[in-house]
């Protein structure tokens, strides 16, 4: 992508970055919508052998575009009658999903702990074309006061069980009456049945699957849906 096309604002954002990571956009697209995300161009050496599934504690999520993301992204885009209708991405970190379903028609906020993650989210929005995406600092422990949404969706965000009952809040807080949330899981996260049966009481819960196949292995990626029992 030619970054001199950004907005002034945008591009600001990107050479403050490069100054610090190798950096590359992808192209994901999404039934007939493409969206650009701008990432770590050497995950392997960012990450330098760290494993998800070993340490969840002192891994950052937000660097990859996990299976889970690019599931989700399509199920939010097979959603209908996404105009004027709001949506709230929790933990985004690239911010895919979040991003598809703007690209779809939703006005959405993008929400994660870290600055850095949503410079990364700004400059994608940008390189994206869209003009109905807003990024918020949103801590789950201390959450702001905001509007509530009418669908909140996250993935691979289960992964700590001392946040379960902040998330829970954070779902109390932002999601309007009648509203549904989205969770896109890889079906080896131990913490997803355990937060699952934790919500149960609050909400009615469905789910599906979907293996997809990636460097020869079969990924089993889980999503549920939640929406508040009356």
């Amino acid at each position: 992508m030619d970054i001199r096309t950004l907005p002034e604002e945008e591009r600001e954002i990107y050479n403050r970055i490069r100054a610090n990571y190798k950096l590359t956009f992808d192209k994901l697209k999404v039934k007939d919508q493409t969206i650009r995300l701008l990432k770590v161009a050497d995950i392997e050496e960012f990450l330098d052998g760290k494993d998800p599934f070993a340490d969840v504690s002192e891994f950052p999520f937000w660097v990859k575009l996990w299976e889970a993301a690019m599931i989700l992204s399509y199920a939010l885009a097979s959603l209908p009658d996404p105009k004027g209708k709001t949506l709230l991405e929790l933990g985004a970190g690239l911010g895919a999903p979040g991003i598809t379903a703007a690209a779809c028609g939703f006005d959405v906020t993008l929400s994660d702990y870290e600055d850095i993650i949503m410079d990364f989210q700004k400059v994608s929005v940008a390189a994206s074309g869209l003009d109905n995406v807003k990024c918020a600092h949103i801590d789950w422990l201390n959450p702001p006061e905001m509007e509530s949404f009418d669908v909140l969706t996250a993935a691979e965000v289960l992964f700590r069980e001392e946040f379960f009952d902040p998330l829970l809040n954070v779902f109390r807080k932002y999601l309007k009456p009648g509203g549904t949330i989205y969770l896109a899981h890889d079906a080896r996260r131990k913490c997803l049945p355990l937060f699952m049966e934790r919500a149960k009481d609050e909400y009615d819960i469905a789910g599906g699957k979907q293996t997809i196949r990636k460097d020869g292995q079969d990924i089993t990626i889980i999503i549920n849906r939640l929406r508040a029992k009356e």
